[in-house]
């Protein structure tokens, strides 16, 4: 178990934050202020390594599949009109991470970043049905070579940072490592109709792992 490279610096403000913590619990001379201090050390330093912590995973090599770019449960499986990048009707699952998941997203399917955008927005709650157009997000297009995907990360009521270190033109592998949203949010994977949901609402699913369409 590693922790995410995308994680350092709030990871250092963190530990500052406990060992401030700490020293002020062994100067202050009272135990009704030492130990609600230690304990509220002890819980953001467990909170903060669980937050960031990034398992290694085994994607699947399988064509035709497009797997889960985030850890979480499947919050709205819809059918819409896409028209920022694949200029017709598509089928949307859209995921929801709780601060508890893994926050690493990975790749959903090999391919070209053709399209790629940052929008400042709201923070309304990630299942807010109008997140996926309203609250701050990035978005993601690829070219697998027969067709196109979207896909995003949306920023929530608690999450207010959107990291990536993806740039147009990039060549992606399925599965790899892209970024994360700090803290909780969600993600949404929007593909055109010609592809199968093997997802259900209400379903837990794995970035890396779990296939969310097949063909």
């Amino acid at each position: 178990m590693f922790l995410t490279k995308y994680g350092y610096a709030t990871l250092g403000w963190a530990i500052f934050i406990v060992f401030a913590l700490i020293a002020i619990a062994i100067i202050v001379n009272n135990g009704y202020i030492r130990y609600p201090l230690l304990i509220l050390a002890v819980l953001l330093l467990v909170f903060t390594l669980n937050f960031f912590r990034d398992p290694e995973r085994t994607p699947l090599k399988t064509e035709n599949v497009i797997i889960s770019p985030a850890d979480g449960k499947v919050l709205i499986i819809k059918d819409v009109f896409e028209k920022r990048y694949l200029d017709s009707e598509a089928q949307q699952v859209s995921i929801f991470m709780s601060p508890l998941n893994v926050h690493v997203n990975r790749i959903p399917i090999s391919g070209k970043v053709e399209f790629l955008q940052y929008i400042e927005g709201e923070y309304l709650v990630a299942y807010h049905d109008k997140a996926d157009s309203l609250n701050e997000r990035s978005e993601i297009g690829i070219n697998y070579g027969n067709g196109k995907l979207l896909f995003t990360q949306v920023a929530g009521f608690v999450a207010r940072r959107i990291v990536y270190d993806l740039k147009l033109n990039d060549e992606v592998i399925i599965g790899e490592r892209f970024g994360m949203i700090k803290f909780g949010s969600r993600v949404d994977v929007i593909v055109p109709k010609d592809w199968k949901i093997k997802v259900k609402e209400g379903e837990t699913v794995k970035a890396g792992e779990t296939i969310l369409f097949e063909r």
